[in-house]
């Protein structure tokens, strides 16, 4: 399956966490900041992204906890010159305003101003 037609069949079936955290992020609801859902980037699909400041946001479920294969994938957004942030999904569903100033402080402040003029 390509990758676009797997990241809408992604988008189709978000967790509750992804949800919240997308109905602050869409829409440029962030300051201004255009950020992107199940986006593929090389071989990955990513839950978040932030083209232009090449920032990753994942939204994590238990499934997660100590995964070989996502530090591997971390390893290789990095190496594209991504930053990857990682959220637990009761940490954005219980604390969504400490989520989402992690993700503020995150992005580069040549972004942060660009995005506020």
């Amino acid at each position: 399956m390509p990758a676009s037609q797997h990241a809408r069949q992604l988008r189709q079936r978000m967790t509750d966490a992804e949800l919240l955290l997308w109905r602050h992020l869409r829409s440029r609801r962030l300051d201004g900041h255009k950020f992107r859902r199940q986006h593929p980037i090389g071989p990955y699909i990513v839950d978040f992204v932030h083209l232009q400041a090449r920032l990753i946001i994942e939204a994590d479920g238990s499934q997660h906890l100590g995964n070989a294969h996502d530090r591997q994938r971390d390893a290789w957004l990095q190496a594209q010159g991504y930053r990857v942030l990682r959220f637990w999904n009761n940490d954005i569903l219980q604390h969504p305003d400490t989520v989402l100033a992690a993700i503020w402080q995150a992005l580069p402040d040549q972004t942060r101003k660009d995005a506020s003029s």
